[in-house]
């Protein structure tokens, strides 16, 4: 399970970084809080922060189920997937929404395998 917490670790310090990019954009964009628009750059910057922290709610608790259940490596590993799915998420929607997309689908199936594999482990150790 060490793996699976330095991968969490790993993605909880993405995720402060995305903040800071927020925050620093909103002082360089001139967006006084607590707006949350009025300037476009600043608004994607936002919702890269935003969605992480939605996609982090699930991430979170299905790497730990996966780790537990399944297979530690392979989680931390498919963990890293996500890690490396947020970052394009990002690059992407910084640059222009449109380009979100790679970024995004890596992030959901990411999420999909750990959440549904860290479901049937979990009930293949109950039904043991």
């Amino acid at each position: 399970m060490e793996l699976v917490a330095i991968v969490i670790g790993i993605a909880l310090l993405e995720y402060f970084y995305f903040t800071m990019k927020c925050g620093s954009m909103r002082g360089e964009r001139g967006v006084p809080a607590p707006a949350m628009s009025g300037d476009a750059k600043f608004e994607r910057y936002f919702r890269v922060q935003y969605n992480t922290l939605e996609q982090l709610a699930i991430f979170l608790p299905s790497i730990v189920l996966f780790g537990h259940f399944v297979s530690a490596p392979i989680g931390a590993g498919i963990g890293l997937i996500f890690v490396l799915g947020r970052a394009l998420f990002a690059r992407g929607y910084w640059q222009d929404p449109a380009r979100r997309g790679p970024g995004f689908g890596l992030t959901v199936l990411a999420n999909l395998a750990l959440l549904l594999g860290g479901m049937v482990g979990a009930v293949l150790a109950y039904i043991d």
